[in-house]
């Protein structure tokens, strides 16, 4: 007992405050880039790489010289090669970093706007089901879209049934692209998205679904998809599709979408608490 005592007095006494705030801030790096990597395509490759790794130091323990070199050579070279092959992941890494910091970076809606713009998406959405018109709408969130807006035309309205109807009616101007949806208004309709390259989707996939799948992956928007062959509902997030969805279930996305808990607890909803201000009525 008292040797255990010794032990666990000279470990306490020799870490600090700072250690354990440096073990836990690496920690939690760690664990987002994992879940991070985990969600792209970036996981066989980092499988990959461990692997080359592992054969490197077997080799340099084997002593197998040559193949030593071969896999040292390899190694630094495909370090330059993976930061030129995986710009777009690496580019989409750090914006989801900036969007986990503790300030807001977009404004959020009043329970009654998103309400009633919910409302109006579910309404348009069920309507184009249901003709099979064929609809491809872009849900703006942290990541500025100003550079895909540019590809269509400005239009700056209100959100409405009919003003989305009117966009993606067959023969009309704009219906053939995307319309984007910033904050509580259509920002802009006609946009060109950029094609996902993933080579694993279903062949029934057409262009509108694949430019749902790779605006998503390049951003943090949510799109909503209308195919106009069948009418199937679908939303794309994180360039993932979501296929075979009804009108309660894009409205309870969209709800989720636009009250998040901020809206109703606060982004420091964890101080208040803590301060004594998160306490409820007995």
């Amino acid at each position: 007992m008292t040797i255990l005592k010794e032990f666990i007095s000279n470990i306490t006494t020799g870490i600090s405050i700072t250690d354990i705030l440096d073990i836990l801030v690496v920690a939690f790096l760690i664990y987002k880039i994992l879940g991070f990597i985990s969600n792209s395509r970036a996981e066989q490759l980092v499988k990959g790489l461990g692997l080359l790794i592992a054969a490197f130091f077997a080799s340099q323990a084997l002593h197998m010289y040559m193949l030593n070199w071969l896999l040292r050579s390899t190694l630094n070279i495909g370090l330059i090669a993976l930061v030129v092959i995986f710009q777009p992941e690496l580019r989409r890494g750090l914006e989801h970093l900036a969007r986990g910091s503790i300030f807001p970076t977009r404004a959020q809606l009043e329970k009654t706007d998103a309400k009633r713009i919910t409302d109006e998406f579910v309404k348009a959405i069920d309507g184009f089901s249901a003709t099979r018109t064929g609809a491809l709408i872009v849900i703006e969130q942290e990541v500025t879209l100003g550079d895909i807006a540019e590809t269509g035309t400005v239009i700056d309205a209100e959100i409405s049934a009919e003003m989305i109807g009117n966009i993606f009616y067959k023969g009309a101007p704009l219906h053939d692209g995307a319309a984007i949806v910033r904050g509580d208004r259509i920002h802009a309709a006609g946009c060109v998205l950029p094609l996902t390259a993933s080579l694993d989707l279903n062949k029934e996939l057409g262009t509108r679904h694949r430019a749902a799948i790779g605006i998503t992956e390049n951003s943090d928007a949510v799109v909503l998809i209308v195919s106009e062959e069948n009418g199937v509902i679908s939303v794309a997030r994180g360039g993932r599709l979501r296929r075979f969805l009804d009108a309660k279930e894009v409205e309870k996305l969209l709800l989720n979408l636009y009250l998040k808990p901020e809206d109703e607890t606060g982004r420091f909803s964890w101080l208040k608490k803590l301060l004594g201000g998160g306490k409820k009525d007995a």
